[in-house]
C-alpha cells in the first residue's frame, strides 16, 4: 500500500515538475548539431579509413581486399618508424618546453594578478593560423633577408656561438629545433591560461596556512599548487601530445611541400603516401597505427597522472 503524500509535499512536487519538464528534450535538440558534426566528420571518416586500410584503394579504382598486407608493409617500413621518431622528438620537446614556460607564466599570473589584456595577449600567437606562422617564421629566419637571422648572426659572432650563426630555417641541423620553437611560441600562452584557470581553483586558505607555517613560495608551489592542479596538468599533457603528433601545416607550408628528412613528421608521410603516391589504403593503415599508438599513450598518461582524482575533492 502506497504511503499518503503530505499536502505540502504534493504541492512542492507540482511546482518543481514544470521547471524540469522538457530539459532532456531541449538538451538533446541543442546537442544535435554537435552530434551530427561528430558523426559526419569523425565517425564516418574513421570507419571509411578502416575500410580503406584493408584494400589497395588508390583514388583511381575501387580497390580490392588485401587483408593485413598493408599493416605488414607498415611494420616493415623503416620510413614510418623514422617519421614516428621525428614526431616523438617534436612532441617531447614541445611538451617539456611549453609546459615549463606555461607553468612559470601561470604562477606569475596567479601571484601578480595580471590585467585581463595581459592574459588576452598571451592568446594572440595561438589564434594565428599555423599556415601564417610558418610563412612568417620562414621569412624571419631566412638566411639572406631574415630580420631575426641578422640579429642572431650578430649575437652569434659577438659571443662566438656558431649554432646561432647557422640557425636558419632550411638548415638541416636546426630545422627540427625551429619547428619545435615555433610550436612552443604559438601554444605556450594557451597552455598557461589553462594552468592559470586550474590554479585559481585552489583555495587561498591553503596558501595562507602555508605562509603561517613559514613555507616559501617555491615550497608552496611544489607542495600545494602542483598536487592540486594535477587533473589540469594531465589534460594539458594529453591534449598537447595529441596535437604534437598531428603537426603538419608548419612542415608542409614552411618547407614548400617538400620538407627535408629531418622534419618529415608522420602526418606528412601519411599525406605523401595518400596524395603524392595515391596509396590511400597504405596511408589509412599508417593512420590507424598512429591512432592506436596515441590511444595507448593517452591511457598510460592518464593512469600515471591519476587524472580521474583531484586533491581538491
Amino acid at each position: 500500500m502506497t504511503a499518503p503524500v503530505a499536502p505540502d509535499e504534493g504541492r512542492a512536487r507540482r511546482r518543481k515538475a514544470p521547471a524540469t519538464r522538457g530539459h532532456a528534450t531541449a538538451a538533446l535538440i541543442l546537442l544535435i548539431p554537435a552530434l551530427a558534426g561528430f558523426l559526419i566528420f569523425w565517425i564516418y571518416p574513421a570507419i571509411k579509413g578502416f575500410g580503406y586500410s584493408v584494400t589497395d584503394y588508390n583514388l583511381l579504382n575501387q580497390g580490392k581486399y588485401v587483408g593485413a598486407a598493408n599493416f605488414q608493409a607498415v611494420i616493415s617500413d623503416g620510413q614510418v618508424w623514422q617519421s614516428l621518431r621525428i614526431t616523438a622528438v617534436f612532441a617531447l620537446g614541445s611538451i617539456v618546453v611549453s609546459l615549463t614556460l606555461a607553468m612559470i607564466l601561470a604562477a606569475l599570473m596567479q601571484r601578480l594578478r595580471t590585467k585581463t589584456w595581459v592574459r588576452a595577449g598571451l592568446l594572440l600567437p595561438w589564434l594565428v593560423p599555423n599556415v601564417a606562422l610558418a610563412l612568417i617564421w620562414a621569412w624571419l629566419l631566412d638566411a639572406n633577408v631574415g630580420y631575426l637571422k641578422g640579429v642572431l648572426d650578430r649575437v652569434g659572432r659577438a659571443l662566438n656561438l656558431d649554432f646561432l650563426v647557422n640557425f636558419t630555417f632550411y638548415n638541416t641541423d636546426a630545422a627540427l629545433n625551429i619547428v619545435i620553437l615555433i610550436g612552443v611560441w604559438s601554444g605556450v600562452g594557451y597552455t598557461a591560461l589553462l594552468l592559470f584557470a586550474g590554479m585559481m581553483q585552489v583555495p587561498t586558505e591553503y596558501y595562507e596556512a602555508g605562509a603561517i607555517d613559514g613555507a616559501s613560495e617555491t615550497t608552496m608551489f611544489f607542495r600545494i599548487t602542483l598536487p592540486l592542479i594535477r587533473p589540469v596538468i594531465a589534460l594539458v599533457v594529453v591534449v598537447s601530445l595529441i596535437g604534437s603528433f598531428q603537426v603538419f601545416d608548419l612542415v608542409q607550408v614552411g618547407y614548400g611541400g617538400k620538407p627535408i628528412p629531418e622534419v618529415r613528421v608522420i602526418y606528412f608521410y601519411i599525406y605523401q603516401q595518400a596524395f603524392d603516391f595515391l596509396k590511400m589504403g597504405y596511408a589509412s593503415a599508417i593512420a590507424l597505427l598512429l591512432a592506436i599508438i596515441l590511444a595507448v599513450l593517452t591511457l598510460v598518461q592518464l593512469r600515471l597522472l591519476r587524472a580521474n582524482r583531484s586533491d581538491l575533492a
